[in-house]
């Protein structure tokens, strides 16, 4: 037998070792963790719609329409009215024909790849892509083929040599980085190439593009060009679940094929009800998006100023580059003591050698709320690792 607690402790010398925080009361900038009072910058919750009052009150008033669980797959019995409103909902709101709501992203991303593509088809995925999106690839029992970050030509030369069935699997927004995917260009190879492009939009749906339809709209690409768009409703939607949308013949073979989606009970119907309701208000709330990018830019300015290096992102994900693990972790912990929480990011969720501070904003957060973690970061910086403090001066 495997000694568990041998690999457990080797984690813990490694700066590896991941250990879970209990959160009290809402999710919110200002929240309660294992007891501590602190300022937030570590969710994803962009838009600050996961304690909004009027999606509260949405999901008060459904559940005495609805009741509370699905209480079977959407295939037996579980496929209530109000999902079906959702996903009519989802399908106007990122301007596709249909759409089909899953569980969580995670299972979303496994049951669209691995029902895509299958043996004797290939799959071609980016070097940074989401964990869930990399399961999918191994469910799918397809050859899988990564190719650079966001390197077309790289990809363009795989396509260009490969037959039979492809599919190009990208992150909108990629989670670590806070980077957008070239989406246009990756959109021409694959219409080029006859491969199938799929784009997972979870960082990006409710923060870019028109009215926050995300990432693949922000860059005026349809659904012939892109034709299978991924989801999640519990980042800026700050609800719960996932979805995909595209062609109408494709859901339908999805719901035929994604076993994530046939296997599993449906989501509470009332949760569905409080996501139409959150997409109602961030399609007339620009806002928030306003108020977000001012955010942004202030903070990358002051980090930078501070002598910080920072990665080339223009989304609420800005990631403060450490590499050490264990600085990383010291980091983290003195801004903990200053009352700020801010999670290190360590592989093999980002490659070895890259391990970072993953600072994420929120609509909800105030000018002043943003000083302050500006501030804690001005305490902090002489716990950087030489070679990281005197790399951010030329940043």
């Amino acid at each position: 037998m495997r000694d568990f607690a041998l690999e457990i402790e080797q984690r813990k010398r490694d700066g590896l070792y991941r250990s879970r925080r209990l959160v009290s009361g809402p999710q919110k900038p200002e929240l309660v963790a294992d007891g501590a009072e602190l300022l937030s910058f570590c969710s994803n919750d962009y838009l600050g719609l996961a304690n909004h009052a009027g999606n509260l009150a949405a999901l008060r008033d459904a559940l005495s329409e609805t009741g509370l669980g699905g209480a079977a797959s959407h295939l037996v019995c579980g496929h209530h009215d109000a999902h079906h409103q959702l996903e009519q909902r989802l399908a106007s709101f990122t301007r596709r024909s249909s759409a089909l709501f899953f569980s969580t992203g995670y299972m979303a991303n496994m049951g669209v790849i691995s029902a895509l593509a299958g043996r004797g088809d290939t799959i071609f995925s980016d070097r940074l892509n989401h964990a869930s999106i990399i399961d999918g690839c191994i469910l799918s029992r397809a050859r899988v083929r990564r190719y650079g970050h966001g390197d077309v030509a790289a990809l363009e030369r795989m396509l260009a040599e490969t037959s039979g069935h492809k599919l190009v699997v990208t992150d909108g927004v990629f989670s670590m980085d806070g980077d957008i995917a070239p989406l246009k260009e990756l959109a021409r190879v694959c219409k080029a190439h006859d491969a199938l492009l799929v784009v997972d939009d979870a960082h990006g749906i409710g923060v870019l593009g028109p009215q926050g339809r995300g990432s693949v709209l922000e860059a005026g690409l349809s659904e012939d060009e892109v034709p299978v768009l991924i989801g999640t409703l519990g980042k800026a939607v700050g609800t719960s679940g996932a979805f995909v949308a595209g062609p109408e013949v494709l859901m339908d073979y999805l719901v035929q094929k994604a076993r994530t989606y046939i296997y599993t009970t449906a989501m509470p119907p009332a949760v569905a009800l409080a996501s139409c309701a959150s997409i109602d208000l961030i399609e007339r709330d620009d806002q928030r998006r306003v108020h977000l990018e001012a955010l942004i830019a202030r903070f990358r300015s002051g980090a930078q100023q501070l002598g910080y290096q920072l990665m080339p992102s223009l989304t609420p994900i800005q990631p403060i580059m450490v590499g050490d693990n264990h600085a990383a972790l010291a980091l983290s912990r003195a801004l903990e003591e200053q009352g700020i929480l801010v999670t290190a990011i360590r592989p093999p969720t980002v490659p070895e050698g890259e391990a970072r501070l993953r600072v994420t904003l929120s609509a909800a957060h105030s000018e002043e709320q943003l000083d302050r973690l500006l501030q804690a970061l001005a305490q902090c910086h002489s716990l950087l690792p030489e070679q990281a403090a005197q790399e951010s001066v030329a940043v």
